[in-house]
């Protein structure tokens, strides 16, 4: 049987080493000059590209700037965890589906796994250490104690700092509207009647909560 010339019309056990790499390359090829071409069109538009080396980044954590250098790469998670030692919020699925690692940043409950540090410098960033004031709990932190809202505690800073910035927008809510509001946060113990309990107790101390049915 005869070989066709093109290696594309050819059988895969037919295509010859030298068909692969030279496929390859061309392949490698388009990507380098994809990536020139971006690299022009940034620069074009007056776009500042940073890295792949540490950059000098400052960050609002608690109500405190710091300053570290970090790989543009660097999620707000591992900066918080490796190089600011603020290790609340937990590194579980690492793809923002848990609620593990949420924090705060401008009143908005985020996950901390899919944001770049880069991204969340000029954001105000709360974390679950920033919470308890003059070695006083915050009233969602006390509930969680009160009403047993955790058992392994692994995902808990999770909950409790999304609890609190669910308060902040919804100070009086019902049962329906703290399980959609809590959604995003797994908890693999299921200590979710224990934990809608614990918003309802913080949302009646909160100043201007109180919680209905």
């Amino acid at each position: 049987m005869a070989i066709p010339n093109d290696p594309e019309k050819r059988p895969f056990s037919e295509v010859t080493r030298r068909d692969f790499l030279r496929g390859t390359g061309a392949v490698i090829s388009a990507g380098i000059v994809a990536g020139a071409e971006a690299l022009e069109a940034a620069d074009a538009k007056g776009v500042k590209m940073v890295g792949p080396d540490k950059v000098p980044i400052t960050l609002r954590i608690n109500g405190t700037t710091k300053s570290v250098n970090l790989e543009p790469r660097t999620t707000l998670l591992e900066a918080l965890r490796n190089e600011l030692e603020l290790t609340g919020a937990k590194k579980v699925c690492d793809r923002a589906t848990c609620g593990a690692c949420t924090v705060i940043s401008d009143g908005k409950a985020v996950y901390s796994c899919s944001v770049l540090a880069l991204e969340a410098q000029g954001h105000e960033i709360t974390t679950v250490e920033g919470l308890a004031q003059g070695g006083k709990l915050h009233p969602v932190q006390q509930a969680f104690v009160d009403n047993d809202a955790q058992q392994c505690g692994y995902c808990t800073p999770g909950f409790v700092v999304a609890c609190k910035a669910f308060l902040d927008r919804h100070p009086s809510p019902s049962v329906d509207q703290i399980r959609k509001g809590l959604g995003g946060n797994l908890c693999r113990c299921g200590t979710y009647v224990g934990i809608t309990h614990a918003v309802q107790q913080a949302a009646s101390q909160i100043k201007g909560g109180r919680t209905h049915a």
